[in-house]
């Protein structure tokens, strides 16, 4: 609950049942435009009427009489506008101040903001080959961003030695779990402001007296060099230029390299000085953090710096340089730990500097262990073949042929976009026939018709280098190598053979009866609305074929979905234990009235509504009560 700007907001505010959010006040955003059709205002309490979001006259015909249709959004709530002005060390909370906000408002007071898609469960994730709905949080970690390899200036530092820092490139494989965990840290919408912009790469060396510093360039030529108590910037000293022998035939000041945005930075400075979980009650039989609770008292008796220093070798977190970056430029100046002071908020540590490294990998670490794996499904598959109702066993069957459900949730994981499927099938395909629409795709990902491809491009939108997220695209236009490291499978004949507009990563199904609402808008509330969906052959784009099952077929469909859920998932036991959360619940009142914040206003005299928060109680291994699933199904 440190981890947002705010002092609230955390991963798990967005994911702390059954690894998704069951949440249903003010958690609509308004989608394109940005009209809220289904209430007025935000702060709006669904109601199960609410959903469909498309409703038809006759759910069982894509063509009959649309009886309402919005484009809203069930997302998750995150936090208020704000702007990012500092950390404050050792507080949860960081220095920032309201900016008026024009949709996530009521009656001109800001609300929390709430994302644009769904939020899927984390539970089974890392079995992704990609992560996110568009597929934006790359299998290679870079270290410090989603980005992976499309990102070629994406540095972290690495000490040679305690008195040598250098811009190293990290590359770590089937980690798209990392690449996700350091996306919503830098949100604006999700959990804070953005971080200041970074400059790469250099290699830094401190001299064995410690009074200098050198700087070089990635071809080892020097750019600068200085005191080690003044610091020494990451870009020619242009004065000392204008002093050499041949002024005249000197090159002008080398460019600095592009520059990036991570969430390291002022996350490092700030998680680094708080006491981890100090807002909440760990048990004392948690199975991961047990060992280390203070209960009944919150937090646990471990910091974030002992953690890493255990975790993680040395090179990425012991230095005696420290890193300045100036808040307005971004350029870095580098200069001995000085030992009479201590380090403004523009100064950073190793272990500072490199945050977004050890989070990312932590985070992944922690939601590897997030599988479920004991099912009735599971129990079925492994001989018992009592462990599936006769009724649920029918659905099966009609899973695996009529309603042609294993088309794209295949494998053990359910999903067409796992790790192991990818190898299968390699990163893009063109399906063999006799496919309706043979064109090429990124693997595990495909336009159902939940909602108008404008709407949403899902992986046929761009990365933030303007690249396409399209993997098929990426190969037509011949920086497939270039971008991801590897020579593409299959090259698309021509933009028109290549599926991506508005399709979106295929969810894997276990615990599916947990964790509506379903589809990247979140406009199904039941499994019998998405079979319902599915059978009519969907919404939009007619890209699937109408299923024509009867009654009974969906309602077995229905069983069998049920049978895919681990009760360890729902009764919050072991692995899926949890310490104690308080969630951002709306705020008091409705759309159409809020209570303003007395302690919070902007320098504009805008104003924050006050927060209602629900409180998710600390669970050990032996597990509790089940959490209610969304609007009460």
């Amino acid at each position: 609950m440190q981890l947002g700007s705010d002092g609230v907001q955390s991963c798990a505010s967005c994911h702390f049942h059954a690894g998704a959010d069951n949440r249903s006040k003010n958690q609509i955003n308004p989608g394109p435009g940005n009209k809220f059709d289904i209430a007025s205002a935000p702060n709006y309490q669904l109601k199960p009427s609410d959903f469909p979001f498309h409703k038809l006259e006759n759910p069982n015909d894509a063509s009959s009489k649309v009886i309402s249709d919005v484009n809203d959004v069930a997302g998750s709530q995150g936090v208020s506008r704000a702007r990012f002005i500092d950390v404050q060390p050792g507080s949860d909370k960081d220095k920032t101040t309201p900016v008026r906000d024009e949709v996530f408002n009521v009656g001109g007071v800001n609300v929390r903001r709430v994302t644009d898609r769904d939020t899927p469960t984390v539970i089974n994730s890392v079995f992704n080959f990609r992560n996110f709905w568009d597929g934006r949080a790359q299998n290679i970690f870079n270290g410090v961003n989603p980005s992976g390899l499309r990102d070629s200036n994406a540095f972290v530092l690495e000490a040679q030695n305690r008195r040598r820092l250098r811009d190293v490139r990290v590359r770590i494989n089937n980690s798209s779990l990392a690449s996700q965990a350091v996306g919503p840290p830098a949100s604006s919408f999700e959990l804070s402001a953005e971080v200041e912009p970074i400059i790469s790469p250099s290699t830094v060396e401190l001299s064995d007296s410690e009074d200098r510093i050198e700087v070089r360039d990635s071809q080892g030529r020097t750019i600068n060099r200085g005191s080690a108590t003044e610091g020494v910037e990451a870009a020619p000293d242009v004065d000392e230029q204008r002093r050499s022998r041949r002024p005249r035939r000197q090159r002008p000041p080398r460019r600095p390299r592009r520059k990036f945005r991570s969430v390291g930075r002022k996350l490092g400075k700030k998680m680094l000085a708080v006491n981890p979980l100090n807002k909440q009650v760990v048990a004392s039989d948690d199975s991961v953090l047990g060992s280390f609770s203070k209960f009944p008292q919150s937090g646990i008796n471990k910091s974030y710096e002992e953690m890493i220093q255990q975790a993680f070798q040395r090179q990425w977190w012991d230095s005696n340089i420290v890193v300045r970056v100036d808040p307005k430029t971004g350029r870095r100046r580098f200069r001995r730990n000085p030992r009479n002071r201590p380090l403004s908020t523009n100064e950073f540590t190793l272990a500072e500097y490199n945050f977004a490294l050890f989070f990312g990998l932590a985070v992944q670490e922690y939601e590897s262990t997030l599988v479920s794996d004991q099912t009735p499904f599971d129990q079925f598959l492994s001989g018992d073949k009592n462990a599936l109702t006769p009724e649920q066993q029918r659905g099966w069957d009609i899973f695996q042929n009529k309603g042609l459900c294993i088309s794209c949730h295949v494998g053990s994981e359910l999903t067409a976009a796992s790790v192991s499927n990818v190898a299968r099938q390699q990163r893009i395909l063109r399906p063999p026939a006799p496919a309706p629409n043979p064109v090429v795709g990124d693997t595990g990902f495909i336009n159902i018709g939940v909602r108008p491809v404008a709407e949403d491009l899902g992986v046929g939108g761009k990365d933030e280098f303007d690249n396409p997220l399209s993997e098929a695209r990426l190969a037509l236009q011949g920086t497939f190598e270039r971008l991801l490291g590897e020579k593409p499978p299959i090259i698309p004949k021509n933009e028109q053979d290549i599926a991506a507009d508005g399709a979106f990563k295929t969810s894997g199904l276990r615990n599916v009866e947990l964790t509506a609402p379903y589809f990247h808008n979140g406009g199904q509330l039941t499994l019998e609305q998405v079979i319902e969906f599915y059978n009519r052959g969907g919404d939009f784009g007619r890209n699937l074929p109408p299923l024509n099952l009867s009654a009974d077929e969906k309602k077995s469909l229905v069983a069998f979905m049920k049978g895919l859920t681990d009760e360890r998932v729902r009764l919050q036991k072991a692995p899926f234990d949890h310490p104690q959360l308080f969630v951002p619940n709306g705020h008091p009142n409705d759309e159409q009235n809020v209570i303003p914040d007395p302690d919070i206003q902007g320098e504009d005299g805008t104003k924050q509504a006050k927060d209602d928060l629900l409180e998710i109680p600390a669970v050990g291994r032996g597990g509790g009560k089940p959490l209610p699933n969304f609007l009460g199904g």
